[in-house]
């Protein structure tokens, strides 16, 4: 059984299609459903320009009307004149257009300014939500690729404790170990089946998840990933610098104090007359008393709002409240980028150090693998000596892909406080960002381990066998 499912996961894997972590961003780019929420909602927010400016351009009108009245007025010719003049007719018709123009509109200049203010808002915010997005794609596949990895060194210890349960079945048979030895062998082998069942779900749930988000079936392999770079040598003041001025959300916080300062303006212009023209165009089949079918009329009209109850006096107030409001905004989405930038530092230096501890305990834990499998050979070391040394590599591999996994979240947590994940692939932002190559957060991979794959942030190692 183990070693069917052993064989069977290998074929899995070799036979599916291999996914970069560039086209899973790009993927994400294209298919991701928070994405294309994003974008309508922009898409619907971008007509505020075209509704503010409604206001301002002409407004014409037409409609027309048919009356069947109960009776006719007609005054008889030669009363008022040599034609007979229809005041009434039974059937009345009639039509007329209406154009209407603002001149001097004070509360519409403060609408239209702000209904551009709004556009570059909502264009921002869809900025962000995109790199939180990409953010958190990139932290799903280095997650899956980690278990990937993985499930890997299962794969090797269930290899290696079949290998020994075999040998120790022929020396038991051979009358040269004891039945518990034995024991101990089929027990390692049954954790390693179940600790690889355990890895396998695990890969699936995390390929489950990365291909929601990118919207693909999950019937693909992981690519190593690339080891995300990050400016080495550049200091936190100037890390925060570049994120003050690179992210969207911290552009938002300005653009919406400069909204808010448009509002409270359009609050001030509303004390100011307002002025506009209106023409009218009518037709009837009654001429009445003019004895013209047809009528027009040009109409100047002004309005100066003296006093409202007190009702502008309070907008004023809650106006200038929002604009202080809005100040501190900008100062708190200032101050959250700074702590994020520094505490992300932080943390991708503690995450070095693990790894750069853990890469140090796997080769420790390979040379006391290779010991004492030479001093088994010769009769030396025991059975059960072999066997915590295969589970302590084992643990010590699983170790060093979830430090280098850490290692690697970290770096990205950094990558995206800086503003990252806008566009382009890790490596290109990377460069963007001024990174050098093998500095940061990657160091070259211990001797005999694949290239770089992660596991995700919130899962843990797969379990091993303890001796």
């Amino acid at each position: 059984m183990s070693t069917l499912l052993a064989l069977s996961l290998s074929a899995a894997l070799a036979a599916a299609p291999v996914l970069s972590l560039d086209e899973a961003l790009e993927s994400a780019r294209q298919q991701n459903l928070d994405l294309k929420i994003a974008q309508e909602r922009f898409e619907q927010a971008s007509l505020a320009t075209r509704k503010a400016w409604s206001g301002y351009l002409p407004q014409v009108a037409v409609g027309a009307t048919i009356t069947r009245n109960n009776v006719a007025a007609i005054i008889p010719a030669g009363v008022l004149g040599p034609n007979p003049i229809t005041i009434q007719p039974l059937i009345q018709q009639g039509a007329q257009a209406e154009v209407r123009q603002a001149i001097i509109a004070p509360q519409l200049w403060a609408a239209i300014a702000a209904s551009y203010k709004s556009v570059k808002l909502a264009e921002l915010n869809t900025q962000t939500a995109r790199r939180q997005v990409l953010f958190g794609v990139a932290q799903a596949y280095y997650g899956a690729a980690a278990q990937q990895e993985a499930l890997r060194a299962q794969e090797r210890l269930l290899e290696l404790n079949q290998a020994r349960e075999k040998d120790t079945q022929a020396r038991f048979d051979a009358g040269t170990v004891t039945r518990v030895a034995l024991l101990r062998a089929q027990l390692d082998r049954s954790r390693a089946e179940q600790d690889l069942v355990r890895a396998k779900n695990a890969l699936a749930g995390l390929k489950l998840a990365l291909g929601t988000l990118i919207q693909r079936e999950p019937d693909f392999e992981l690519a190593p990933p690339p080891e995300p770079q990050v400016p080495a040598q550049a200091s936190p003041e100037d890390l925060v610098k570049q994120a003050i001025e690179a992210r969207s959300d911290v552009q938002a916080s300005e653009v919406g104090l400069e909204l808010t300062r448009i509002n409270k303006k359009g609050v001030l212009l509303s004390y100011l007359p307002t002025l506009g023209v209106t023409g009218t165009y009518r037709i009837a089949n009654a001429s009445g008393f003019s004895g013209s079918n047809e009528t027009w009329a040009i109409t100047f009209g002004a309005s100066w709002t003296l006093f409202d109850g007190g009702l502008r006096e309070a907008n004023l107030s809650e106006a200038s409240s929002r604009v202080r409001e809005a100040s501190v905004s900008q100062q708190l989405a200032q101050a959250r980028v700074k702590e994020e930038v520094r505490r992300s530092k932080l943390d991708l230096e503690n995450a070095l150090a693990n790894r750069a501890k853990a890469e140090e305990a796997l080769g420790l834990a390979r040379e006391s693998n290779r010991l004492t499998d030479v001093s088994f050979q010769a009769g030396v070391a025991t059975y059960l000596e072999v066997a915590d040394a295969n589970t302590s590599l084992t643990n010590a591999e699983v170790g060093f892909v979830s430090e280098r996994l850490q290692a690697s979240l970290a770096a990205l947590r950094l990558l995206n406080s800086l503003g990252s994940f806008e566009s382009g692939s890790v490596r290109k932002e990377a460069a963007e960002l001024g990174a050098q190559p093998g500095a940061g957060a990657a160091s070259q991979p211990a001797p005999q381990q694949p290239a770089p794959a992660p596991e995700q942030q919130t899962q843990q190692p797969a379990p091993t066998p303890q001796p």
